[in-house]
């Protein structure tokens, strides 16, 4: 499904500290000037037979380095790209997608059947977020087209999480287009919501389909961030922010994190045009959470 590893804005520096491993690994082999067979050559001095292949989808994000030498091979990619010690190691750390195993996440995953299976290949997700004169939050727009990879796929479960203070009851998800509501799950102690999108239509492996839903809520307190987590590849990402014209923002800036609790590593300063809005796009993200935060005047 992937293409091309995303560039969002930031630099090398940025991406070995906050990843995902295969966007660090290929912005380092570039800068370094290396093909990738002189890199495997140098590997195979070192007695690490690698595939050109492997180290191909290593920096697309099709795989990730996990087999038995493959630390070996990762602790030599540092030393033949000039990198500090432990650089892209470190990396390896990050899970491919946000944890769903454990917390209240969990909780309402293990009550929702189906709801990790990963049935569809996202092709192209986009968001709109809108912010009101209050500095709130008035609705998340979001458009998802999807690739079934079995027989028989209907539905699709989308995460969501409020910020503290939030009322949790109040958050809404109108079905749009292609989709309805189906069963939706609350952890009000965290914030926490899972929802079904219905399709009522099986798709066949192979079939496509496009879909649309909003989210409203009822914030406690002005909006200051809009991040998206990803839990399996994306082909293409967009995000867009529109501000009322009464409550605009004194700067913005998109970053990505590696986890939702880890610290957010600045990629990008945004400037709102002639209608408002800033905006970012990548490509082929496997990992982590990208969005745009702003400061209030």
């Amino acid at each position: 499904m992937p293409r091309r590893p995303p560039e969002p804005a930031a630099d090398r520096g940025t991406l070995l500290r906050s990843g995902p491993f295969h966007q660090a690994l290929r912005v380092c082999i570039r800068e370094s000037g290396l093909s990738l067979d002189r890199i495997r050559s140098r590997l195979a001095q070192r007695g690490l037979a690698v595939a050109l292949s492997t180290l191909s989808d290593w920096q697309r994000g099709h795989r990730r380095p996990g087999g038995e030498q493959s630390p070996l091979v990762v602790t030599a990619l540092e030393e033949i790209l000039r990198l500090p010690g432990g650089s892209l190691t470190r990396l390896l750390d990050h899970g491919p997608g946000l944890d769903e195993r454990s917390g209240a996440l969990g909780e309402l995953l293990d009550a929702l059947p189906g709801s990790r299976d990963q049935d569809a290949a996202i092709i192209t997700q986009q968001q709109k977020v809108l912010i009101d004169a209050a500095r709130r939050c008035e609705s998340v727009w979001t458009r998802t087209l999807i690739r079934a990879r079995r027989d028989g796929m209907d539905r699709y479960a989308i995460r969501s999480f409020v910020d503290p203070g939030t009322d949790l009851d109040g958050r809404e998800i109108h079905a749009l287009e292609n989709c309805r509501v189906g069963t939706i799950l609350r952890h009000h102690a965290r914030g926490v919501m899972v929802a079904e999108l219905l399709f009522d239509h099986a798709l066949r492996a192979g079939d496509t389909w496009v879909f649309e839903w909003e989210s409203f809520d009822r914030p406690a307190q002005p909006c200051v961030d809009h991040g998206h987590g990803f839990r399996q590849p994306v082909g293409h990402f967009l995000v867009q922010v529109r501000f009322d014209p009464a409550a605009l923002p004194a700067e913005c800036h998109s970053y990505v994190r590696s986890g939702p609790d880890a610290k957010p590593c600045r990629t990008g300063v945004l400037v709102p045009n002639a209608h408002h809005t800033v905006h970012v796009a990548a490509s082929d993200v496997v990992s982590g959470v990208l969005g745009i935060a702003w400061r209030w005047p």
